[in-house]
């Protein structure tokens, strides 16, 4: 079996040799003749100084954000999203005049990077350019901000202030504005339209039907020239909202 291992016999305590007389507290004097010993102590040596390193690294990490911070904000803009701000009342009750918007724009730039059409959904309100707007100068650009009533290949119609589009789904045709939440917002629609819309084209109107300048004049929009579409109203606090 294991063997324990145990003491043997009681700890003994060290003995030390006293000293022959009693200790008195004196301070012990050198001997007569001796030279007296002197304690020396050397001064703390001073610090050293830090050395400074990576002050090059520090002003081109300063450069490099000069540079990088506006082409990444020119970037994010051109790509993802952009404030824009209201000018008319083309939209109004649903948007007014200065108020202001984000536009999303990553759908349209993938789009473009994958080569196929970005067409939204029906009842989006997008911002799109338009061009010959402008009398005598028919390349000049204008921004409009409207709502997509129908997509490609269907038909619209506008007829007795009814808006009525056809397609596949619903070959008699339905009411955009009525079934639509929008719609309920959106007074009659003056006008006479008659029309299909051609393939890779959206068909926008504005809420504010009698007074917008959209495509029951100037026809469908090509989706290239979606700019993107509405996500949020940030300005006035007081009407901030999701769309």
């Amino acid at each position: 079996m294991d063997n324990d291992i145990k003491p043997v016999g009681p700890a003994q305590t060290p003995q030390f040799p006293q000293p022959a007389g009693p200790y008195t507290g004196q301070p012990v004097q050198p001997a007569p003749g001796a030279a007296p010993v002197q304690a020396t102590v050397s001064a703390p040596e001073p610090p050293k100084p830090e050395k400074k390193s990576g002050g090059w690294r520090g002003t081109l990490s300063t450069i490099l954000i000069i540079l990088i911070a506006p082409a990444l904000a020119l970037s994010i803009t051109a790509f993802v999203f952009q404030s824009y701000q209201v000018d008319g009342d083309s939209m109004s009750t649903t948007l007014s005049d200065h108020d202001r918007l984000i536009i999303w724009k990553v759908p349209r730039t993938w789009s473009r990077l994958t080569n196929h059409d970005f067409i939204p959904n029906r009842g989006d309100v997008i911002v799109f350019v338009k061009r010959g707007l402008y009398e005598g100068d028919s390349s000049k650009e204008k921004q409009l901000i409207k709502r997509v009533i129908a997509l490609p290949g269907e038909r619209v119609t506008v007829r007795d202030n009814v808006v009525t589009v056809y397609n596949k789904q619903y070959p008699s045709g339905f009411f955009p504005d009525k079934s639509l939440p929008y719609g309920k917002n959106i007074p009659t629609t003056p006008g006479v339209v008659d029309t299909t819309v051609p393939a890779g084209e959206v068909f926008v109107i504005g809420d504010n039907r009698g007074n917008s300048y959209d495509s029951r004049y100037f026809g469908a929009i090509p989706a290239n020239d979606i700019v993107g579409k509405l996500i949020a109203r940030v300005l006035p606090l007081s009407d901030a909202e999701k769309f």
